[in-house]
């Protein structure tokens, strides 16, 4: 099972820390390194200072500052950016980290943050039109042949005669991440334009069922299953002893018995023993959602644990 770090920027930091995490990450042996795509911070324990930052800036700077580990958003939501826009942001940074980037995307869901930037935010039909849209044409201009031209004509977005430049560094694209408990749009773009499916926060049990619908709609494109990454996403807070879970637990700002509840969290073995629950339910890649970004120590203590 790939072991990945996920963070969550929106709830204050610097570009300094995330920088220093995500090369100890890289230089403990994690095969990823992932950022939220969110512009305000959520619940009452954190203030939000220094603010956010935006995740395609850092992973321009993570692409250069890092050399082995794998980047990209998990996940941007398309109503921050115009898909044309964001097919040469990805694709530029793709090049910055010698193909390093994974694009994880989404149909968005977090209206505070939208009214507080001046940000549209449609109804979900809409969001999610624009979303389908969207993959449609960021794998479109991706997938057009260097000389020849790309044009789209949609409900919500046109283009017309894109040299659809530049070209990702991978080929033939990045891999592109969809998630979500979405029972009907959600696994059929999942099936048709995905290279993971991720459930983020569910138990090994919900996690499973969750991703049958996906399952089925890859069968009904006559798709093999299995040529999918299958992902879940968890809070971790560790500890080699309670006192030192407990500190962590209270450092971000929830209770232990919720987290060994809700999260890989605890003792080692605990923490073991979830990890297994997702394996054996079909999971082939974990992200573990770091909340304290300074606490490089936390970090040492899970690579020794899982990896």
């Amino acid at each position: 099972m790939d072991a990945r770090i996920f963070i969550e920027p929106q709830q204050g930091t610097t570009y300094s820390e995330v920088v220093t995490l995500a090369q100890r990450a890289e230089e403990l042996g994690f095969d990823g390194f992932f950022t939220s795509d969110h512009y305000m911070k959520m619940g009452d324990h954190v203030s939000g200072l220094p603010g956010p930052l935006d995740a395609w800036t850092t992973l321009a700077g993570l692409a250069r500052d890092t050399e082995r580990i794998r980047l990209g958003t998990l996940v941007s939501p398309i109503t921050f950016r115009h898909p044309g826009q964001l097919a040469i942001q990805v694709a530029q940074v793709d090049e910055m980290s010698q193909g390093r980037i994974e694009l994880g995307l989404g149909a968005g869901w977090f209206e505070s943050e939208h009214a507080a930037y001046g940000i549209a935010f449609p109804n979900i039909t809409e969001r999610f039109d624009r979303f389908s849209e969207g993959l449609e044409i960021i794998t479109g201009l991706w997938g057009t042949a260097e000389g020849e031209r790309f044009s789209f004509e949609g409900a919500h977005y046109t283009l017309t005669d894109s040299p659809a430049l530049p070209k990702p560094w991978q080929r033939p694209a990045p891999p592109i991440i969809i998630g979500g408990r979405g029972k009907r749009r959600t696994p059929s773009l999942t099936a048709l334009h995905a290279r993971e499916f991720n459930v983020p926060f569910a138990s090994p049990a919900d996690w499973k069922a969750t991703c049958g619908p996906v399952v089925e709609a890859c069968e009904a494109r006559e798709r093999d299953p299995e040529t999918l990454v299958w992902s879940a996403a968890q809070v971790v807070a560790l500890g080699t002893t309670e006192a030192e879970f407990s500190r962590r637990a209270e450092a971000i700002g929830r209770e232990t018995s919720e987290l060994r509840q809700n999260g890989v969290a605890g003792l080692i073995d605990e923490a073991l023993e979830r990890i297994e629950e997702y394996r054996a339910a079909g999971c082939t890649r974990m992200y573990f959602q770091v909340l304290d970004i300074k606490d490089l120590d936390h970090l040492a203590v899970l690579a020794e644990a899982v990896l």
